[in-house]
C-alpha cells in the first residue's frame, strides 16, 4: 500500500510504502472508525432515551391527557348551559315583546294614532353606514346585552300597562258621557216641561224632548255607551229602548218602528238601536228623547247640548 504525501506550500510529494502490520493497522483505523463512532452515538442516544422514555413518565402523560379531557367535558357542559340559559331568556323575551306589541296595537286603537306610524306588527326600520372596524360581541358582552334588554323592555311594559290603563279609564269615562242628539238629522219639534198635548189639548207635563225628522226609518242612536234594560212595546211609549249609562243615568227612545238591540246588549256611544216610528201614543214619526238621573227624570236639553269629550 502506497500513501502520498503533497506539500502545499512548494508542491512537492512523498511516497510511503507500506507493508506489513502497518498496512493491516492503517486499514483496521480506517474502517473501523466510522463504525465506532456509529455505537458511541447509538449508545449515547439510548442512554439519553432511557431517562425520558420510562413507565412513570407514560403514566404521568396519560393523567395528563385524561385530565385535559376532563377539562374539555366541562367546558363543553358550561357551554352548553350559558347555550340552554340564553336560549331560555331569548324566549323569555320574545313572550315579553309578543304582550309588549299587545298593549302596543291597544294604546294605539285606544288613542286613535296613526296605525302606519305606530305599527306594531312589523318590525322597527333601522338602517346607516357601516363605520370602522366590526367584530362579533364576546359570550359575557352578549348575556350584559341580554340583562339590559330584559331590564327595559320590563321597564317600557310597566310604562305602556299604565298607560293603557289611564286611556281606557279616559275612554270609558267619554263613551259614558251623557252628550248629543239621538238622530244625526231632525229638529226639536217639543221641549222638556210643561205643554199642550198633542192628543188631548189640554195642559200636561211633557218628560222629555221630541225630535222629528218628517218621515220613519231614521236611525236612533244612543247618546252615551251602556247596557240594554229594555227592548220591546211599552205603555204609550210604543216600541221603546232604554239604556243604563252607569253612574246613575238611564236614557229612553220611544216610538220606534223597529228595535235593534236586546236586553242585554252593550252598547257604544252613537250606535244604531232602534228605527224612528209613530208606534204608542204618538201623532207622527219622531222619537221621544227622555233622561233619568238616579231615578228621577231631568232636562235632557243639558245634555243634548253638551260638548262631547
Amino acid at each position: 500500500m502506497k500513501v502520498i504525501l503533497v506539500d502545499q506550500r512548494h508542491g512537492h510529494t512523498k511516497t510511503i510504502v507500506l507493508k506489513g502490520w502497518l498496512k493491516g493497522l492503517l486499514s483496521l483505523c480506517l474502517l473501523g472508525t466510522p463504525v465506532a463512532l456509529g455505537y458511541f452515538g447509538y449508545q449515547f442516544a439510548v442512554s439519553q432515551n432511557s431517562g425520558i422514555f420510562t413507565e412513570e413518565s407514560a403514566r404521568n402523560w396519560e393523567q395528563q391527557i385524561r385530565f385535559q379531557a376532563e377539562q374539555l367535558t366541562e367546558i363543553k357542559q358550561e357551554s352548553e348551559e350559558q347555550l340552554e340559559a340564553l336560549t331560555l331568556r331569548l324566549a323569555m323575551l320574545q313572550a315579553r315583546l309578543v304582550r309588549l306589541d299587545a298593549v302596543g296595537e291597544r294604546v294605539t286603537s285606544i288613542a286613535n294614532l296613526d296605525t302606519g306610524e305606530f305599527n306594531f306588527s312589523e318590525p322597527v326600520a333601522l338602517g346607516g353606514p357601516l363605520l370602522g372596524d366590526t367584530r362579533a360581541p364576546t359570550s359575557n358582552e352578549l348575556m350584559d346585552s341580554v340583562y339590559l334588554l330584559e331590564r327595559q323592555l320590563e321597564d317600557r311594559q310597566q310604562q305602556l300597562q299604565i298607560l293603557e290603563s289611564l286611556m281606557t279609564d279616559r275612554k270609558i269615562q267619554s263613551d259614558v258621557f251623557l252628550a248629543g242628539r239621538p238622530v244625526n238629522n231632525g229638529w226639536i219639534a217639543s221641549r222638556f216641561g210643561q205643554r199642550l198635548d198633542p192628543i188631548t189639548g189640554q195642559l200636561a207635563f211633557h218628560g222629555g224632548v221630541d225630535f222629528t225628522t218628517g218621515k220613519a226609518g231614521a236611525e236612533i242612536n244612543t247618546v252615551a255607551a251602556g247596557v240594554i234594560t229594555w227592548s220591546g212595546p211599552r205603555t204609550d211609549y210604543g216600541l221603546m229602548v232604554e239604556v243604563n249609562h252607569g253612574n246613575g243615568f238611564t236614557t229612553r227612545y220611544a216610538h220606534s218602528e223597529k228595535v235593534l238591540v236586546e236586553v242585554g246588549d252593550i252598547v257604544k256611544k252613537g250606535q244604531n238601536i232602534a228605527l224612528v216610528g209613530s208606534t204608542g201614543r204618538s201623532t207622527g214619526p219622531h222619537v221621544h228623547f227622555e233622561v233619568y238621573k238616579n231615578g228621577r227624570i231631568v232636562d235632557p236639553a243639558a245634555y243634548i247640548h253638551r260638548t262631547a269629550r
